[in-house]
């Protein structure tokens, strides 16, 4: 409980100091991602680096988790780090907290053997928690950190994407 406790601290200082004034809380996030050998990224923003790559039967090396589990974790990840700033604030003591991310896709759309959409036709997300929360109390706790969630957000609607190109050479030998 004491480390719930000063996750609270930080999250009201943190609210607090938003309020007071709204434009720290905006940014932008930039990451880089190179191909580095065949199918494989490498992926760069700030001091953490990521990697990811496809399984050998399309063409990778399995080196690493495909985009598909990274984007899972992310989502995975963000619901649980969003119910424990909640629970922190609000005072529920969580005992453990387990978040299973379930999604539904079609890889004939990646490889054009399909007419289905190419991302994820269902995400499902399960929540295991161990609380001394009612049942009716766990749903108006979930239903609030849930509204604050980016991920969740992230995957709930359309969100517009611009692609902008630079074409460094386009010199080669035919």
């Amino acid at each position: 409980m004491k480390l719930q406790k000063d996750i609270k601290y930080k999250f009201e200082r943190t609210a607090k100091a938003l309020t007071l004034k709204p434009s720290i809380g905006l940014d932008t996030g930039i990451s880089t991602i190179r191909i580095k050998n065949g199918l494989a990224c490498e992926i760069t923003e700030g001091n953490w680096q990521l990697k990811t790559d496809m399984p050998s039967q399309v063409g990778g090396h399995g080196s690493a988790p495909s985009p598909g589990v990274l984007g899972r974790a992310a989502l995975g990840s963000c619901l649980a780090t969003g119910y424990m700033l909640w629970a922190s604030k609000l005072d529920i003591n969580i005992k453990s907290l387990e978040i299973k991310i379930e999604a539904d896709y079609d890889d004939g759309a990646l490889f054009a053997t399909s007419k289905s959409l190419p991302g994820y036709s269902e995400v499902r997300y399960h929540v295991i928690i161990d609380s001394a929360l009612s049942n009716s109390e766990l749903e108006i706790f979930l239903d609030e950190a849930d509204k604050h969630s980016p991920y969740l957000d992230v995957f709930s609607r359309a969100i517009s994407c611009k692609r902008q190109v630079k074409l460094i050479n386009n010199n080669y030998a035919s």
